[in-house]
């Protein structure tokens, strides 16, 4: 009965690379129509003035400035955000106390919240108005136009990407080696710098990149708690938007933005190179 059994058609073989081809070729359009080309223009339109003009656009005294304070910011913010990025990651995946999935669901808050309501919402409890505004400024201490609420603004927007980052990895490792090195007398001390640390080092690091290219980049909520005072409270990302919108000069916001762009590409860079890395060690 060999010669009566009915075989199905089989499907022509260059149909699925076929489809292949489209959808790469669909997917390198979208990339280049949305990063490439925009990317490309901006590069060309930073250095079309010429070099002299580039060089005396990022060494402006005020550009200068705005770069010291985005570096100040960001790194104030990374490294707190890093601590406490990492507790919260622990306090969701391990502790197994209530409210963490609330706490998880709040983590998620940047992502889908304007980071200008966040700037108000700070405005509304640190202001000069705000609920402990009085007290603090009695105190002398200021939170709004000054750098403690350009922190809080930035640590509220990145502070998810490093707790993101290492939940995953602790809930996927588990608590068995953490629990066999408990049963042998180490400390919580060492069972966290010997054996936690190291497995979760590279998701940590990840996170803490991302976390910095985020907080460089942040933009509506430190504009709206800063104030934007040139040579002051202003950072690079504000920059960029005074020199083209209120100073009129685009050639300077170009060469200004070439260097936030290429700082970006360098963290893209850093963290596809830990990704690699991590996937080599499995």
């Amino acid at each position: 009965m060999a010669e009566l059994t009915t075989m199905a058609p089989a499907a022509p073989v260059g149909e699925p690379r076929a489809g292949r081809r489209v959808v790469r070729t669909l997917v390198v359009a979208y990339v280049a129509a949305l990063v490439v080309l925009p990317v490309g223009v901006l590069v060309w339109r930073a250095f079309a003035p010429g070099l002299d003009a580039f060089v005396q656009a990022v060494t402006d005294p005020l550009a200068v400035h705005a770069f010291r304070m985005t570096a100040e910011v960001a790194l104030i913010s990374v490294a707190f955000t890093t601590v406490l990025g990492t507790i919260a990651a622990f306090l969701i995946a391990r502790s197994g106390l209530p409210g963490m999935r609330v706490l998880d669901a709040l983590l998620g808050l940047p992502v889908s919240v304007s980071p200008i309501v966040v700037g108000l919402a700070l405005i509304l409890v640190y202001g000069s108005t705000g609920w402990f505004g009085g007290a603090l400024a009695s105190a002398g201490i200021q939170v709004i136009l000054s750098v403690p609420g350009m922190v809080l603004a930035t640590m509220f927007v990145s502070m998810p990407l490093v707790t993101r980052a290492i939940v995953p990895v602790l809930v996927a490792r588990g608590t068995d080696q953490e629990q066999a090195a408990e049963s042998l007398g180490a400390s919580a001390v060492v069972r966290f710098w010997r054996i936690t640390l190291p497995g979760i080092r590279t998701a940590l690091v990840t996170g803490v990149v991302l976390a910095l290219a985020r907080s460089i980049g942040e933009y509506g909520a430190v504009l709206v708690v800063s104030g934007n005072i040139q040579g002051e409270t202003e950072t690079a990302t504000l920059r960029v938007d005074t020199l083209y919108q209120t100073l009129l000069q685009p050639d300077a916001a170009y060469a200004v933005t070439f260097v936030l762009v290429a700082v970006a590409v360098l963290t893209i860079v850093a963290t596809s190179l830990l990704r690699r890395a991590q996937k080599g060690t499995r």
